[in-house]
């Protein structure tokens, strides 16, 4: 039987607030977190979550045959950790089948 390894990337990059030429040197605030908080919450809600929960039961489902692996970088990361925890907690109940890596 032919293996086949399914590769997920995790990436959300922080968006950028308007930022006018007249507000160099005045401040460092780059970014626009009302627009990450909004859009890490509602692309967890339709995506993350309910891939995670799917992945989940077919990892069960297959006695242990179905495995995969995520590449999640620091930038969704801290974008979790902040906004929505939870997202985080289901990617630590798929690791914790031992069959994602």
């Amino acid at each position: 039987m032919v293996s086949v390894c399914f590769y997920f990337q995790v990436h959300q990059p922080h968006r950028l607030r308007r930022y006018h030429v007249f507000e160099i040197g005045n401040g460092c605030n780059y970014f626009d977190e009302e627009k990450n908080e909004a859009i890490c919450k509602k692309v967890s809600d339709k995506c993350y979550l309910p891939a995670n929960r799917l992945i989940y039961d077919l990892i069960h489902e297959s006695d242990g045959q179905f495995k995969v692996c995520y590449s999640i970088t620091g930038a969704v990361l801290e974008q979790f950790e902040r906004f929505y925890p939870k997202v985080i907690e289901s990617f630590i109940d798929l690791v914790d089948t031992g069959l994602v890596e």
